[in-house]
């Protein structure tokens, strides 16, 4: 059978990535390449800076806003089973988002505004174009900005402790006008935790609840989810972010004192998961068999077509050089490639990262799935170079391509 990957090429893209290990950027990291039922692991260094226990294949991630394409497949799961209507509003289940109010100016009154030109759909939730989210830009003294801190509606880096429980974080929400009219922009990326509520309440149970049941237990993914059992707590892995003045690496969040040791009391959708590479790898191959995993059917083929396929405008996607390039734009609840760019970048290829040092695409016309987890919070909206060199050396490897 002929290799997926070239061997010596494949030792040589282990051999970069254990580089930014050794030279103190990044404590340790766990890598995963596949194709075509060849999968390819590495990992390298220690669970946590200093310490003497190594890296291992099963360490638990923080996954931040990989946790989106998860959110996603969750709602569309009930799309497919007619309990959610995609381009239906939201509001029978959030009533607290029903007849919003628009800022007629973004950096406005908080009281000058018009009426929505429409309800906020599933849809909208799904491509965060709600009308609500982060304001890339200097936003001192705007009375919206002010309201959002006061309340605590945007979480930032992910603090799964931080936040009140869902009705009461949906009812805060609900107090503030919208930023702009629904469908108008893609505001990154309160969509997708409003999306987690929504899942809630349509399917009845809480939204932990419904993922174990729908995603994970029929993927085996036994070590996801929005906490870590005390039984587990060895294998999470320390998260760091750098001195913004001296650049050393300080202590984002770690065992036994985590914030994800205890269930959050509001799950979010947007950036809450943890998991490991091999769990997140039966995701993926889930979604590149468009979605069948064995004798599992978790979402209809037509369904991963549409989540995979590009939803924005290009002007849309203009409007945001923080998240898109020319061949980048954005699906239900992850990232697509929409033309050639990069070795890595192919129309069609799926997924998304996460801000505290994760990263995972799919990429179905070459059979490719690749995970990068590290522990490494990342410092701006620009991909570091562990993830290119991830990328780039993966793909690089590919025999044929």
């Amino acid at each position: 059978m002929t290799e997926s990957f070239n061997s010596a090429k494949m030792d040589a893209w282990r051999t970069t990535l254990s580089r930014h290990v050794e030279s103190g950027g990044i404590p340790g990291l766990v890598a995963l390449a596949s194709r075509r039922g060849e999968v390819h692991m590495h990992e390298a260094g220690t669970l946590a800076a200093g310490d003497a226990k190594p890296m291992r294949r099963d360490a638990i991630f923080r996954i931040a806003s990989m946790t989106k394409p998860v959110a996603a497949v969750a709602a569309m799961i009930l799309v497919d089973e007619g309990v959610l209507k995609l381009d239906g509003p939201v509001d029978p289940w959030l009533p607290e988002l029903a007849n919003r109010r628009v800022l007629r100016r973004i950096d406005g009154p908080l009281d000058d505004t018009v009426p929505a030109a429409r309800a906020i759909t599933v849809r909208d939730l799904l491509t965060l174009r709600m009308g609500f989210g982060y304001i890339f830009a200097n936003t001192k003294g705007w009375p919206i900005q002010e309201a959002i801190n006061a309340l605590g509606i945007l979480q930032g880096p992910p603090h799964p402790q931080s936040l009140p429980d869902s009705d009461t974080w949906m009812r805060g929400l609900g107090a503030l006008p919208l930023m702009c009219q629904p469908g108008e922009q893609f505001m990154y990326d309160l969509g997708l935790d409003v999306l987690g509520v929504l899942i809630s309440r349509a399917a009845g149970q809480p939204l932990a609840l419904f993922m174990r049941g729908r995603i994970f237990d029929p993927l085996g993914m036994k070590d996801t989810g929005f906490h870590v059992p005390p039984d587990k707590l060895h294998r999470l892995a320390t998260s760091y972010g750098a001195n913004p003045e001296t650049g050393a690496l300080e202590i984002f969040d770690g065992a036994p004192n985590s914030e994800w040791a205890t269930p959050p009391a509001f799950p979010a959708a947007a950036s809450g998961l943890v998991s490991t590479a091999d769990d997140y790898h039966a995701f993926c191959t889930m979604m590149l068999h468009r979605g069948r995993f064995g004798e599992e059917r978790i979402l209809s083929e037509v369904t991963v077509s549409l989540m995979t396929s590009d939803q924005l405008t290009p002007a849309q996607r203009a409007a945001n050089p923080f998240f898109f390039n020319e061949h980048t734009s954005w699906g239900l609840g992850m990232e697509v490639g929409i033309s050639r760019g990069a070795i890595f970048e192919h129309p069609g290829r799926f997924g998304w990262d996460g801000g505290l040092g994760t990263s995972a695409r799919t990429d179905p016309k070459n059979g490719v799935i690749g995970i990068l987890l590290t522990q490494r919070n990342m410092d701006s909206p620009e991909p570091p170079k562990v993830f290119t060199d991830f990328w780039t050396g993966l793909y690089g490897a590919i025999q044929g391509l």
